[in-house]
């Protein structure tokens, strides 16, 4: 039997047998890992049909522990043809180590139904395997186009799988704000519905006439947050400021620089000129904001934008100048840095460290701040030198947003192509850094940025099976062969064909993924009556 594994682990030696999951197989955890043996009780009884009970002690019994020779996040998975054992440094190490024991079952086993038939049995193997980074990470943006809930928690599902640890959650912009506080209910009653939505990008972009829109409550946000956790993902919230804020200045206009100008939600993409105003009670405004989500997440970290903030607003503004001048600036880019500096300040104080963009290089931050190198590497390298943790995501490596080849039938044709192997070529560490500065890489993650997703199926096609590589690339030690790499992902697939993921076949977009009008599309009855016979025969192949 050939092991597949998605990302590969450290080490892994083959045994000889393997052992059969039956009606006898019980599961064995002590009281500090109920929630690892629930998850994987809770993975395998749809599926198998088998009850799995608890126990105290049994024999061909699956068996959690904690080990006090291995380091946190890591696991040593021991299959015999008698039991399985799994243990961790942790509980994280144990839950990475059953979702490799999930890998290592048929593809049916992710199925959530019972499935007839199959051979339930796990290779005689020993596995020893610990993350390369512990900043595991995907960037959701939910602002652009919102997503459900229940939508968030598969998408939480699907990087617990991959053994990511960190859900960077972007839930503020021009176009929607998404998270319910108490003080500000404007910021959901009038900031999270937009009246349509831009199609497209470039000159051809269009625009729907479809409101568009959607919150988390607050009671959504702790479920989500609890659901991770279980699950060993940190969330890291994202209020973007001062630029991409016109959904918050359209809910309380006096945000603005113009208190008098009533503005929109945003139904376009790109960057937008009306930006917060530099009045210390906006900076209040968003203490308040702040306070209320510290309420709600307890990550140590909460990110605080900082990006793509255009000045020449603030260069017209006449109140804009003045503020400047009382406070003795001399340029605009100061303003940005005392903003992002006084949220800063107060995030701080409460026992948080702020996230932001490489834009917020560009002033003073403290100490304590990460910078997350999204133009480029050029930020990390910075950011490292000056000695701030630093989190890994180029646009031009991990945007799971763009393109993934130069075809002329890729449904969202945006950027640079990444391509699957682009991205598992993705090194998080400069290589100019020295290894005082190396040690500021807290690992990478992969962007996806929603203007062009408005549904799940679309986040599917886009970012699997890329984040299937970037896992790997943030998780696995040593050099890697993309070569070695493919066979196995051709193996992971059919686990993301048993869950349901839409993912983007090496062939390229099918019909339904395409876009209406892209050559090969089949648009008639008869096409498409074609097209499926094609596809039932290859199947059957």
């Amino acid at each position: 039997m050939t092991i597949s594994l998605v990302p590969r682990p450290s080490s892994l030696v083959e045994g000889t047998g393997s052992f059969a999951l039956d009606a006898r197989t019980r599961v064995v955890a002590p009281e500090a890992l109920d929630g690892e043996a629930a998850l994987l009780q809770a993975a395998l009884r749809p599926s198998t049909g088998l009850p799995l009970k608890d126990a105290d002690l049994a024999d061909r019994a699956i068996v959690l522990g904690l080990a006090a020779d291995l380091r946190a996040s890591e696991y040593r998975l021991e299959v015999t043809v008698d039991g399985v054992v799994v243990q961790g440094g942790d509980a994280a190490g144990v839950f990475h180590g059953i979702q490799t024991l999930l890998q290592l079952l048929p593809a049916e086993s992710y199925r959530r139904a019972r499935v007839e038939g199959v051979a339930w049995t796990l290779p005689a193997v020993t596995i020893v395997d610990a993350p390369k980074f512990g900043w595991r990470g995907a960037m959701l943006d939910v602002a652009r186009h919102f997503m459900p809930k229940h939508d968030v928690l598969r998408f939480i599902d699907l990087m617990a799988m991959h053994k990511l640890s960190v859900l960077h959650w972007h839930l503020t912009e021009d176009q929607g704000w998404r998270i319910e506080i108490d003080k500000y209910p404007r910021l959901t009653e009038v900031a999270s519905w937009r009246k349509n939505s831009q199609v497209g990008a470039g000159p051809d972009a269009t625009f729907d006439n479809r409101p568009h829109g959607g919150f988390y409550t607050k009671a959504d946000i702790r479920e989500v947050v609890a659901y991770a956790s279980a699950r060993h993902i940190q969330v890291v919230p994202e209020i973007d400021v001062p630029g991409h804020s016109q959904a918050a200045i359209a809910a309380y206009p006096e945000l603005g620089l113009d208190p008098s100008k009533q503005l929109d939600v945003y139904p376009a993409w790109g960057i937008i000129h009306d930006v917060l105003n530099m009045e210390q009670s906006t900076v209040d405004f968003y203490k308040d904001v702040f306070d209320e989500i510290l309420d709600l997440f307890p990550s140590p970290i909460i990110g605080v934008g900082g990006d793509e903030c255009p000045r020449d607003a603030w260069k017209a503004d006449a109140r804009t100048q003045e503020i400047m001048r009382e406070r003795g600036f001399t340029d605009e880019a100061e303003l940005q840095t005392w903003f992002i500096g006084e949220l800063d300040a107060h995030i701080t104080a409460k026992g948080r460290r702020i996230y932001g963009w490489d834009e917020i290089l560009e002033g003073e931050i403290s100490e304590s701040a990460i910078v997350a190198s999204w133009r480029g590497m050029t930020g990390a390298v910075t950011a490292a030198k000056r000695g701030h943790d630093v989190v890994a995501c180029p646009d031009d490596q991990v945007y799971l947003d763009y393109r993934q080849s130069t075809d002329p039938d890729e449904p969202i044709p945006v950027s640079i192509p990444l391509t699957v192997a682009d991205v598992y070529a993705f090194e998080p560490v400069p290589a100019q850094l020295t290894a005082d500065e190396a040690a500021h890489v807290l690992g990478g993650q992969g962007n996806i940025w929603t203007e062009h997703m408005d549904s799940p199926r679309t986040v599917d096609y886009l970012v699997f099976p890329r984040l299937c590589a970037l896992a790997e690339a943030v998780w696995t030690e040593g050099d890697r062969d993309f070569a070695e790499f493919e066979p196995r992902l051709e193996a992971h697939l059919a686990r993301l064909d048993a869950i349901g993921v839409e993912y983007r076949k090496a062939s390229g977009p099918l019909p339904w993924q395409m876009r209406p009008g892209v050559p090969g599309r089949p648009s008639t009855r008869e096409e498409r009556a074609a097209f499926i016979a094609e596809l039932v025969a290859n199947i059957a192949e």
